[in-house]
């Protein structure tokens, strides 16, 4: 069953509370990451009180913009009963804790998440992890750069505990009115989830399917060995339900989940299909694919784009090129490993 879609702002980031369905509204809140415009927070207004699905970035801005939301809708902060999380991302996750620190809102997360949200600790960077996989693709320089980034105060900050409880694959979350089916979704985070209402026809899709880009992948404190893998199932899983709405953390409300998953699906195929040409014609790392190859729909060169933004490329291409070699279009071997640190990975086509 596909919701109709209720009519929208033309500007998806406008302030305010939008409804989405009978009883479901969205609220878009401010982020400190311009690339990324706003999230959606989907409030859900049931008769055993306020679920609202993620929460936001804990900063000043957001707390104020989910609070005048909330009120045009009659309701206060301390209305929330729970947050139930799509992942640990900031902009989806620590605007609940701060929220539970004051007024005890019960917090939900996935539990694939707790590796990650255990793990995490400003105080070793931003992305240790990350510097690591980086240089392993043989992008010591990128790798440098990563790890000698500052820590902002509005990431240093930022809450990070764990859940009061977490969401489990295959639960159904009984609310007054309505059900929601928990389906784990890794890929974008180990521990991501989705929540689909089957009767209303509506799928809270955190950043699992976006309407206007795509996906990181693999992008947090413990990453899995196989992110892509991963998410490419995760997209076939969602794409074998009945289509439903597509109400998606980042970008407008969409008719159809099936439509951007077949999309999405397109994309990761040509992708895969161009990094294994890219190693047909002699790249053997994943930074000299990555090199070799465009980014974004302006069709950038890697060097073009800022450092946080090759970092996501080169571990993209890392995780296709991981695919290939399960798909055994390609071999891979690492040098130098024992050295002190990780080996460069290198791949040749398979004979």
């Amino acid at each position: 069953m596909t919701a109709p879609v209720v009519e929208q702002p033309t500007d998806w980031t406008e302030p305010g509370a939008h409804p989405v369905a009978a009883g479901v509204h969205r609220v878009p809140l401010p982020l400190p990451i311009p690339s990324l415009h706003a999230v959606n927070v989907y409030v859900i207004e049931d008769a055993a009180g306020l679920v609202v699905i993620d929460s936001g970035w804990a900063m000043p801005d957001a707390r104020a913009s989910l609070a005048d939301g909330l009120r045009s809708l009659g309701h206060r902060l301390d209305d929330v009963t729970q947050f139930l999380v799509t992942h640990a991302h900031w902009d989806h996750y620590s605007q609940a804790l701060a929220l539970r620190e004051s007024f005890g809102t019960r917090v939900r997360i996935g539990r694939g998440e707790r590796p990650s949200i255990e793990a995490f600790d400003t105080s070793k960077g931003l992305h240790p992890r990350q510097v690591e996989l980086l240089r392993r693709c043989g992008a010591d320089a990128l790798a440098a750069e990563i790890a000698g980034m500052a820590v902002q105060r509005s990431e240093q900050d930022v809450p990070h505990t764990l859940p009061d409880a977490w969401l489990d694959d295959g639960e159904r979350v009984a609310l007054g009115g309505r059900g929601l089916d928990v389906f784990a979704t890794p890929g974008h985070t180990r521990g991501h989830v989705v929540l689909r209402d089957a009767a209303a026809g509506l799928l809270f899709a955190g950043d699992h399917v976006l309407p206007h880009i795509t996906p990181s992948i693999g992008l947090e404190t413990e990453p899995e060995r196989k992110p892509l893998r991963s998410y490419l199932d995760s997209l076939r899983l969602v794409r074998g339900m009945p289509d439903t709405l597509l109400l998606p953390a980042h970008g407008p409300v969409a008719p159809s989940v099936h439509t951007r998953v077949d999309q999405l699906l397109e994309h990761h195929a040509e992708r895969l299909d161009a990094a294994a040409e890219r190693v047909r014609a002699g790249c053997r790392t994943a930074f000299e694919v990555a090199a070799a190859m465009p980014w974004t729909r302006r069709r950038r060169a890697l060097s073009d784009l800022d450092a946080f933004s090759r970092m996501l490329a080169v571990l993209e291409i890392d995780a296709h090129l991981d695919v290939l070699t399960d798909q055994g279009v390609l071999d891979a071997h690492e040098d130098g490993a024992g050295r002190g640190g990780p080996g460069v990975r290198r791949y040749a086509p398979r004979a």
